[in-house]
Parts: C-alpha cells; sequence; structure tokens
C-alpha cells in the first residue's frame, strides 16, 4: 500500500497514512515526527528504534477479554501525531528519536519474543503505533508465521484503508477513546473525533478483538451524559460487549488538573454499564471490584483481578460461563 502521493512540483508529498493528511516539504517530517520527505518518497525514519520493550501482563494494555493472564513482549518506539496535553507518555510520544536508541529488525523483535517461554506475542504500544506502521507491518506478519499474537494499542487515529490492512495482520486491538466530544479533541489533542469513531467502526465489522478505553479528566469529559452517550455509542457500533476501560486521570505533561477523584469513575462506570456488559475501572488504588470480570447472564465472578494478578474461577476453555454457558470472552 502507497502511503503518501505528489502534491505538487516543488517536491511536496502528502502523507495518507493519518487523517492529518501531513504536506511535507522535502527534508521535513510531518506532526507525528516519524515520517520525513526523503529522496522523493515519504519513509519512516524511525523504523526499528525502540524506545523500550518489556514483558508485560496482557491486562496492563489494558486487555481483560484476549487471553486473560497471559505474558505480552510490549515494544515502542518515538513520535505520535496527536498532541494531547495530558499525555501519560509524553516523554517518548512528544519526542522524536533522540539518537543513541537501540534499533531491532523484524526479524529480531520476533526472535525475541518467541524465545520467552510462555509468551503470547508482541504489543505495539508506549508511544503511537499506527505513525510506526511500516515496521508493525513487517514485523507483525513475521510473527503470525511463528504463532505469536499481535496486538496494537492506538489512538485510533489513522486513515481507513491503512486501518483495514491492518486488521489483516493485527489480533487484538486497544482503541484510546479520548472523548465522543469534537470540541475535545480540537482543543486538548490537536485532532478531530470522527476518524477515530470509524477507526472502531472498522475493527469491529473485522472481526478482529477490541477493547476500549477512556481516559476520565476532571470537568473535562466525565459528565454523565457525555458517559451516556460514550456508552450507546460503543454499544451500537462495536456490540454491547465491547470492553471499555475507565482509567483514572493523574497530573501529567502540561495539565495540573487535581487526579480524577475515584468516586468519579465509580460512577461513570455505574452509568456505562447500563448500556455495556463489561466496564472497568483502572488506575484505581484498592479493591473497587472494577477489575473483576462478571457474567452478564448470570452475574457470576468469572475472573478475579487484583492488580496484575489474575485468577480465572468461572471460565471454560471456550471463554464460556461455567455457570450458564453465556461466552464472555
Amino acid at each position: 500500500m502507497n502511503l503518501w502521493e505528489k502534491h505538487d512540483n516543488e517536491g511536496t508529498l502528502r502523507c495518507l497514512l493519518c487523517p492529518h493528511l501531513c504536506l511535507i516539504r522535502p527534508g521535513k517530517r510531518g506532526i507525528c515526527g516519524a515520517r520525513e520527505n526523503r529522496n522523493g518518497e515519504v519513509q519512516l525514519v524511525t523504523a526499528g528504534v525502540i524506545s523500550g520493550y518489556a514483558i508485560d501482563p496482557i491486562e496492563k494494555k489494558p486487555l481483560y477479554h484476549f487471553y486473560p493472564g497471559s505474558s505480552i513482549l510490549s515494544a515502542g518506539s518515538y513520535g505520535c501525531n496527536l498532541r494531547c496535553d495530558f499525555c501519560q507518555n509524553y516523554h517518548i510520544s512528544q519526542n522524536s528519536d533522540p539518537g543513541g536508541s537501540p534499533r531491532l529488525e523484524p526479524g529480531e523483535l520476533v526472535s525475541r519474543a518467541a524465545s520467552i517461554p510462555g509468551n503470547l506475542g508482541i504489543a505495539y504500544t508506549y508511544n503511537e503505533p499506527v505513525i510506526w506502521y511500516e515496521y508493525v507491518a513487517s514485523t507483525a506478519r513475521l510473527a503470525s508465521r511463528k504463532g505469536l499474537k499481535n496486538v496494537l494499542v492506538s489512538n485510533g487515529y489513522i486513515m481507513p484503508e491503512p486501518l483495514k490492512e491492518m486488521t489483516e495482520f493485527i489480533d487484538a486491538f486497544n482503541i484510546d477513546l479520548k472523548s465522543v466530544s469534537n470540541d475535545f479533541y480540537r482543543n486538548y489533542t490537536g485532532a478531530t473525533l470522527n476518524p477515530v469513531l470509524e477507526a472502531i467502526r472498522i475493527i469491529a465489522a473485522s472481526g478482529r478483538h477490541l477493547e476500549i478505553t477512556t481516559l476520565i479528566l476532571p470537568g473535562l469529559n466525565d459528565s454523565v451524559e457525555e458517559m451516556k452517550w460514550e456508552a450507546q455509542w460503543i454499544a451500537e457500533n462495536a456490540g454491547t460487549g465491547a470492553p471499555l476501560h475507565l482509567s483514572r486521570y493523574f497530573p501529567m505533561y502540561r495539565r495540573r488538573d487535581p487526579a480524577t477523584p475515584p468516586e468519579t469513575i465509580i460512577k461513570l462506570r455505574e452509568i456505562a454499564q447500563e448500556y455495556l456488559d463489561f466496564v472497568y475501572t483502572g488506575n484505581m488504588a484498592g479493591t473497587d471490584g472494577g477489575s473483576d470480570t462478571f457474567c452478564p447472564s448470570c452475574g457470576k465472578m468469572v475472573i478475579s483481578r487484583t492488580g496484575y494478578n489474575v485468577r480465572i474461577i468461572g471460565l471454560t476453555d471456550a471463554g464460556r460461563c461455567s455457570n450458564c454457558g453465556q461466552q464472555i470472552i
């Protein structure tokens, strides 16, 4: 797939990967900082540049209904196509490869993933993996041939055609739906809402595993009305079984708002549960029960979680409730 096109006779190219559709002059980079007009084409200059990698619980992505209790090799690079002023990973997302970072070719990353006993696969995460498109595609295809699973943790700000191609080699997605307000996206992320909603529709229609995360910021996206709208929209466009994670905000990057009160997260979870079968709370101290999985049919607890300690207590091997047979994962 060609992810750029010529724009004029001055050598300017238009990047076709994300909805910014950046016009990039020779020697310059797009908004993401990772894609440069070089030698008459848009090149991924961070291919293989690794900001970090580690074995993580799959629940840390967060994915609660995709091989619960397993571990996955997580890897990321630098750069992002959004400019969220509350970014929780700003030191790498708002940084375009500071130099001196290790490089791993796709085959090397796959070999490392395959050599780890019990490892599920590779999660492309930490910064925004959409802008790492060519590297992710090459690595994921190799990983699939080795029997490894591929996970993408993304803001969902991508054009439909490259995303549809991604669903051919990515097994599970967690999409960060920051708000259901376009004004929120414009004011706090430098992007727009509709492409993210369309990304969620495309992934849901593809049949690939999908979970959604919303970081709740006090006074910005924490109203009951917005949560009702979001939960209804997810139910109608991704299904009532699509897990939603409501994550507690802590001051980060350019914002100094107070942390989200735990009671706000709990209240919004109750609202979302009116429309969705599985709603979880994140970044919450203590045990509010918001990480456990209950059967939506009979109410039986089927997965217990304390931090990243996971106990599967009521699931069959087929991922059904052992009490009533309801499909859970």
